[in-house]
């Protein structure tokens, strides 16, 4: 059972940068994908980001509109979201997923594990 942990969150002014990373511990073997998503009190939890464990195929909610990367170092079992140009309405709380099945989605339906989160403020 592979374990992610987040980390990197913070504060930043709009227009700022973060880079998250997802540290996965455990059996990651039968993981296929790993995302990012994020989510506001009151609201559902969203798609940020997923990357196809190995060779790199990623897709990314529409609202990101080329701002954030998501990037893997296998050998580590880590992986990063790097987010540019900030704006308030990012701020939420960060999750990162992993995924067993053969076909990515950005929907939480499917993902396995889940980390706890890191907070990500961005203040205008």
């Amino acid at each position: 059972q592979v374990q992610p942990v987040e980390s990197g969150g913070g504060s930043v002014q709009a227009g700022g940068s973060l880079k998250l990373s997802c540290a996965a511990s455990g059996d990651s073997g039968t993981t296929k994908y790993m995302a990012w998503f994020r989510q506001v009190p009151g609201k559902v939890r969203e798609g940020v980001a997923v990357i196809r464990i190995g060779d790199n195929s990623e897709a990314y909610g529409d609202f990101v509109e080329g701002r954030f990367t998501i990037s893997q170092d296998k050998p580590k079992n880590t992986v990063y979201l790097q987010m540019n140009n900030l704006k308030p309405e990012d701020t939420a709380m960060y999750y990162c997923a992993a995924r067993r099945l053969l076909s990515w989605s950005l929907s939480p339906d499917g993902y396995f594990s889940w980390g706890q989160g890191t907070q990500v403020t961005v203040s205008s």
